[in-house]
């Protein structure tokens, strides 16, 4: 038997992954440089937002609904989409078309994408499949026009290596990435979901591994060996929003839930050891709850559990704490509370649910010793009205409050008839929408007889970066019914030859980049800046008749430009037909455009801006020296500053090193 599970909540960094029985897996959703997978779109992702979304992109709506897989079931997290009332709006972007819109079949996979995804197969020695079968994956939450997101296994028993030790990849698969959120727009009727469609279809590789990750710390190694792998290939999406990170967390107390949002690698051991102590405190919170009701306890871990155990347990919370729900809008026809007086002024009521033997339960707002939200029941029952649609609750624990009046309280205790011992939930939304979302706290409020439920999380946000490290529930994790074949894409053969191909060009490894780059006459600074943004290739592809330094501080001082042009402009300097000093004028007056050798010199010749003929640059320089001899004596090489930009001046478009080293000649003659 297991032993009971140990560790305080308020420290979660002090927690001991051996012995709460950890286990962890990562998934990482990596977007590949190629168009998009199934219909050959243009893979330009456009800098839009609700506010400047163009009055020329068409624009339809739609409404999804749950249906049964072919085993007969209705996936779980569709059954409670179809609850929420939401309406889908689609801004078709130009790189959206009849397929993004689901109104053609798609295509076959994008080779390139494939290759790709062999590609990293290979790299982490997994076994490729004979026969590539795309599938149809249930989405409810409108980011598919579809409502399914096609996905293709191509590779199965990897092994990624770490400094912890080996990781197992238990898949790797091809996928397609969904639309862009823009906003979510509350109405009467529901709510109004916006989404780009620039994304939608973007080849994703995603990349499962075994729960073998050992730790929180060895999460985030696992997490930067997996991208090392794919950056290995130079041809996967770089920046914000390019590879996402899930985490799939449990301990032996708890149960397997998968967090979302996982952006900041760096953030990963705090989420995991937040939920880590969320888990453990959920699991002691029942078996106190348990024991007020006279129930069997749960066991040390879930492996232990009995079915009919949990099931008499389910029947008598569900008894214990029924669905009653009030409408107690008329207590608060007078309030202060301006949340509740501006919903009630708009149409909406105000409802509430009592939670039997609950007060003291749902917690209020702490921290632990790191400064993260402890965890509470009351948070996880606000998290699941969330998911309804409304913005929040109010729970007895924390009132009064929120100008909710002692007074009020006591008034609705009185209409729900509450024992001392009994809670409270209040929500104040049209009333459709209040009553889903006081389901759905019901719905949470009886799961914390049992051990944590398994859901999807998401890390919790506020401006753009983690808040503290914390979660709140997403939708419930998906059942087996929400995978079926894909009807319009037809099975792809995988032969031997094909993986043999892939197997024997495999990208350099970063040692032997670094190896390549050491041949070259460059900094090695530069050589790191050139491994660190992936331009070594591009680097080694122009350099052959360039000079080494130049062209590497050229390449990444520019690295958003083509380097076709940035080569161009440099050779013509290496020519003599531009001045180092008019190279940087160049740049900026051909930004992202591809410019020829030609066109680039003609410009330089209309423009003068070929470096001053040194022989007149000699006597020049030489002139102002002996125009400021007294000075050149009295300063020694002090002079050289305040004559460079004399002479600068007078010698137009010179070069400023070569004016450099013909005043310093100059000047060292003198002092001679």
């Amino acid at each position: 038997m297991a032993d009971e599970p140990q560790g305080d909540v308020h420290r979660p960094s002090a927690l001991d992954p051996e012995q709460l029985g950890f286990m962890c897996g990562i998934e990482v959703h990596q977007q590949l440089a190629t168009g998009k997978l199934h219909s050959r779109e243009s893979g330009e992702l456009y800098d839009i937002t609700i506010d400047t979304l163009p009055d020329d992109w068409p624009t339809f709506e739609r409404r999804l609904r749950a249906s049964r897989g072919e085993g007969g079931a209705v996936d779980v997290a569709a059954r409670f989409e179809s609850k929420r009332n939401r309406t889908f709006v689609y801004a078709q972007s130009p790189n959206a078309g009849l397929i993004e819109l689901d109104e053609q079949p798609p295509l076959a996979l994008d080779s390139d994408a494939l290759d790709i995804t062999l590609t990293v197969a290979a790299l982490l020695s997994a076994k490729p499949v004979s026969l590539i079968q795309t599938m149809r994956k249930t989405v409810v939450d409108g980011s598919n026009t579809s409502g399914f997101q096609r996905t293709s296994l191509i590779a199965t028993d990897g092994v990624l290596e770490t400094d912890a030790g080996p990781v197992g990849v238990d898949v790797v698969c091809l996928e397609e990435d969904s639309a862009r959120k823009l906003d979510t727009v509350d109405g009467p009727q529901g709510q109004q979901v916006i989404y780009n469609l620039d994304r939608l279809g973007l080849p994703l590789i995603e990349i499962a591994t075994s729960p073998d990750v050992v730790s929180p710390d060895h999460a985030k190694t696992t997490a930067m060996a997996l991208g090392r792998v794919l950056r290995r290939t130079r041809r996967v999406r770089r920046g914000l929003g390019s590879i996402r990170q899930d985490l799939n967390v449990s301990i032996g107390a708890g149960d397997r839930v998968e967090i979302k949002g996982c952006q900041d690698l760096n953030w990963i051991p705090t989420i995991i050891r937040l939920e880590m102590a969320r888990q453990l405190h959920f699991y002691r919170l029942a078996n106190e709850l348990r024991a007020d009701l006279d129930l069997p306890p749960l066991p040390p871990h879930r492996e232990s559990d009995d079915a009919e155990t949990e099931a008499q347990v389910a029947l008598a919370v569900a008894e214990h704490l029924p669905l009653s729900l009030h409408d107690v809008s008329s207590l608060f026809s007078s309030t202060a509370s301006g949340m509740v007086a501006d919903g009630l002024s708009s149409g909406s009521s105000v409802m509430a649910l009592p939670l039997k033997g609950l007060q003291g339960r749902l917690g209020t707002k702490t921290s632990d010793e790191d400064g993260a939200q402890l965890p509470r029941l009351g948070r996880e029952l606000a998290g699941a009205a969330k998911l309804a649609g409304v913005k929040g609750i109010f729970h007895a624990d924390e009132l009064p409050a929120y100008g909710i009046t002692a007074d009020e309280v006591k008034a609705v205790r009185t209409h729900l008839k509450l024992n001392d011992s009994d809670a409270f939930v209040l929500c104040c939304a049209p009333s459709w929408q209040a009553t889903l979302a006081l389901e759905a706290v019901l719905d949470r409020a009886r799961t914390a007889w049992h051990r944590v439920p398994q859901e999807v999380r998401n890390v919790v946000v506020k401006k753009g970066a983690p808040e503290d490290g914390t979660t709140s529930p997403m939708r419930p994790l998906p059942g087996r019914s929400r995978m079926y074949p894909e009807t319009d894409v037809p099975p792809q053969a995988l032969g031997r030859d094909d993986w043999t191909a892939i197997a024997q060009s495999l990208p350099m490894s970063d040692e032997a980049r670094a190896q390549r780059l050491s041949s070259f006459d460059i900094s090695a600074d530069q050589s790191e800046q050139l491994l660190a943004r992936e331009l070594d290739d591009v680097f080694c592809s122009h350099v052959e008749a360039l000079p080494d330094k130049a062209w590497a501080a050229l390449l990444l001082t520019h690295d958003t430009q083509p380097p076709q042009t940035l080569a161009n402009i440099l050779s013509l300097r290496a020519e003599g037909v531009l001045a180092r000093d008019h190279v940087e004028g160049v740049v900026q007056a051909h930004l992202n455009r591809v410019v020829s050798t030609d066109e680039l010199r003609d410009y330089c010749q209309a423009n003068d801006l070929a470096p001053a003929d040194l022989g007149g640059l000699e006597d020049v320089i030489q002139g102002i020296v002996n125009e400021r001899l007294d000075f050149v004596k009295e300063r020694g090489m002090g002079a050289m500053g305040p004559l460079m930009g004399v002479v600068m001046q007078a010698a137009g478009g010179a070069d400023g090193k070569e004016v450099s080293a013909l005043l310093r000649a100059a000047i060292q003659a003198v002092l001679e």
